[in-house]
């Protein structure tokens, strides 16, 4: 790896966010291959969708917000993985209370360059979130049984998304477990120059 890519991609990283939560969306579309894949907790397919998708989510009001944190990127001729420190910020109502949810994670990147660097999958890591009212002297009360039957790391967003009647995918990756190991086998093989498999 040499200097340049690493600040390619780090600057791509960083396009996706900024394109992303502003609404920039043909910029946004261009820090993708034509193949690329987004996969979320309320969206998992073709990032033409994505857009399509987040884009009327955003005309309609709804706001999610990305912060990044440090990049880490492993580049093997013209393939690279590159997993990024990040928080997303969703506000909204839940259950009649306008809340917050922040949650921390990573976003594992696989990526290629075609004269440029580019995206062909997105796949975030979800490690821990929380959920608080916008004033903070209102009393939101969870639904207990709903809360803990959510995945841990992404349980209040989750709970969030479902309550605005969003399917969530249920086996994202986290800081451990399963789904995780097969995440970093797929990266593995990827930086191997094999084609990335189902996950």
């Amino acid at each position: 790896m040499n200097g340049t890519d690493e600040a390619e991609i780090r600057r791509l990283v960083e396009n996706w966010a900024l394109w992303r939560d502003a609404g920039h969306w043909e910029r946004f579309a261009t820090v993708w291959h034509p193949e690329g894949v987004m996969q979320a907790t309320w969206f998992q397919g073709g990032y033409r969708e994505f857009i399509d998708i987040s884009r009327k989510a955003f005309e309609n009001g709804v706001r999610i917000w990305h912060f990044l944190g440090g990049t880490s990127v492993d580049v093997a001729g013209d393939r690279a993985i590159a997993q990024t420190k990040m928080t997303i910020t969703q506000r909204a109502f839940v259950d009649g209370v306008e809340s917050d949810v922040v949650c921390t994670g990573r976003f594992y990147d696989f990526l290629e360059r075609r004269g440029s660097w580019g995206l062909v999958l997105r796949q975030p890591v979800y490690e821990r979130d929380r959920i608080d009212p916008v004033d903070p002297g209102t009393l939101l009360r969870l639904d207990r049984e709903r809360l803990d039957g959510l995945p841990e790391g992404y349980r209040h967003l989750a709970y969030l998304q479902t309550g605005l009647g969003y399917q969530v995918k249920r086996d994202m990756p986290q800081l451990t477990g399963a789904p995780v190991e097969a995440l970093y086998r797929r990266g593995e093989d990827w930086l191997r120059g094999v084609a990335i498999s189902d996950g």
